[in-house]
């Protein structure tokens, strides 16, 4: 008579071999899932600093129109337009009272610096 031993060792190593491939899909899966809700939420969080970084450039560039700054200037740091008397025409025209330059300086020349040194 034969024994049921090979059988019986051969039947429990093919249960416990499914239970272990089993056993490890489920943490597969669960694995798959967990990482399935990571990517959502980092979709979601790249459409918002999307949105963000839209909102910060329109914020940047409205920083850089003329009437941006005026309001700022004024408001903020307290400036007002300067007076007449203290615009001084780049292009040769004059716009109000015209300002005369201070006189230049003389110079002494180089030569006359050098003797005064050597004293």
């Amino acid at each position: 008579m034969k024994s049921p031993r090979p059988f019986l060792m051969l039947w429990t190593l093919a249960v416990a071999a499914t239970v272990a491939a089993f056993v490890l899909h489920l943490a597969l899966r669960g694995r798959n899932v967990e990482l399935g809700y990571d990517l959502g939420k980092s979709h979601g969080e790249q459409g918002r600093l999307r949105e963000v970084k839209r909102v910060l450039e329109l914020e940047a560039a409205s920083y850089e129109t003329p009437q941006r700054v005026e309001i700022v200037a004024r408001t903020l740091l307290g400036m007002q337009p300067p007076a007449a008397d203290r615009i001084i025409p780049v292009n040769g025209l004059a716009v109000g009272p015209v300002r005369t330059p201070p006189p230049p300086e003389k110079s002494v020349p180089p030569a006359a610096t050098a003797a005064r040194a050597e004293r």
